[in-house]
């Protein structure tokens, strides 16, 4: 039996290896995707720290000069030129001047398109500088009739922030360890798909089934198979990754991105089990099309279980129920080996056994299925 099973194993592995392009399309993603991550979370450090300058349109700005050099200190700027100014204005009260000497509320009216997506952050930066200025303005005020401005603050909180650098990363971290579980289902899909329902319509499964090998043999050497190249996907993107994340500056975030060993071999023990289920659950979806191109269109919709409950995760909805179910729990537990937090065993256990039952139920129902001569031959 075992001679069998590694006959039927070494035959998978060899018509995948043949079919480069498919085995290249699967890796590509585990290959590509930390350097894309690591690109655009460069580009977006950058922007955050070290902000442009904004220009915009002041109106009536004489009337206002303090308020003027106080937002062109912080970056924000009056400009003429309209290929460079935001649609944004500030107009400034006729009465302004008056308003303020009388120490009443000085009218400033903010004129921008909110619906405008590229201006959200923009119009954002905009408030929180006026509104600081109005803050200074009123402890000023409140300084020039002899008041404390601290009479405002009736309490005096300190927070004691015990997270680690690791642990402040938060769903920043959870996407990235997301996108790396995700390399197991992208990568094994191709060979999944081909040797299904690629050998149904190739007339090689009908032959395949003629040789005296029992059906479980057949189901779980493809399943085998699958997995390998499910972890090959997993093995690359932490490999890019431990290589590449050392570049992208997240100190400038207050966290730190580490792929390091302990890291890697939990990902490791936890992606065994989901590659498993992976493989099992591309393979069954695949048996059932009829064709090629159906099991394509099936395995794209069936991932898209997976990804939403470890999306579910990633933005922290129902986390702790999801910590007992499959692949959300695996995926929580390389979170918190990220942050360097203490594993729950029991709930990443509970996990990884429903991981196994789940994909042990789908190579059953493979092997029911291929009894069919429905399945076998497509009709």
């Amino acid at each position: 039996m075992n001679s069998r099973f590694l006959s039927l194993l070494r035959k998978e592995l060899i018509d995948a290896i043949r079919d480069k392009r498919s085995v290249m399309a699967g890796l590509y993603y585990a290959i590509f995707v930390p350097l894309l991550m690591a690109g655009m979370m460069m580009l977006l450090i950058d922007k955050l720290t070290s902000p442009e300058d904004l220009n915009i349109t002041i109106n009536n700005s004489s009337a206002a000069a303090d308020l003027v050099a106080y937002l062109d200190n912080q970056g924000i700027r009056h400009s003429n030129d309209k290929a460079t100014t935001k649609a944004i204005e500030i107009t400034i009260g006729a009465a302004y001047a008056e308003q303020m000497h009388r120490a009443e509320p000085a009218e400033v009216i903010l004129i921008a398109d909110r619906s405008e997506e590229n201006l959200q952050s923009a119009i954002r930066r905009t408030e929180r500088t006026l509104q600081r200025y109005s803050a200074e303005m009123a402890s000023l005020r409140l300084i020039a009739r002899g008041i404390n401005p601290k009479i405002m603050n009736s309490l005096n909180v300190k927070m004691q922030d015990q997270a680690t650098t690791e642990s402040k990363g938060g769903q920043l971290i959870a996407m990235i360890i997301l996108f790396m579980l995700l390399s197991v289902f992208v990568s094994g899909m191709n060979l999944a798909i081909d040797t299904s329902a690629g050998e149904r319509e190739r007339n090689s499964l009908a032959l395949l089934l003629s040789h005296p090998i029992s059906l479980r043999q057949l189901v779980l050497s493809k399943v085998c198979a699958v997995s390998i190249f499910g972890m090959l996907g997993l093995f690359l993107v932490l490999l890019v990754s431990k290589f590449v994340y050392p570049f992208v500056p997240w100190q400038e975030l207050g966290f730190n991105v580490d792929i390091n060993i302990n890291f890697m071999m939990a990902a490791f023990i936890a992606g065994v089990f989901v590659a498993f289920l992976a493989a099992s659950m591309q393979l069954f979806v695949s048996f059932m099309a009829k064709s090629f191109k159906e099991a394509q269109t099936y395995i794209t919709f069936v991932m898209f279980v997976p990804m939403m409950l470890s999306y579910a995760v990633t933005f922290d909805l129902a986390t702790d129920e999801l910590r007992w179910a499959p692949v959300t729990g695996q995926l929580q537990a390389l979170i918190d080996v990220m942050k360097g937090k203490e594993i729950p065993l029991l709930q990443l256990a509970v996990s990884c056994l429903s991981t196994l039952l789940i994909s042990i139920a789908l190579v059953l129902g493979m092997e029911r299925l291929l009894k069919s001569e429905k399945i076998v031959f497509g009709l």
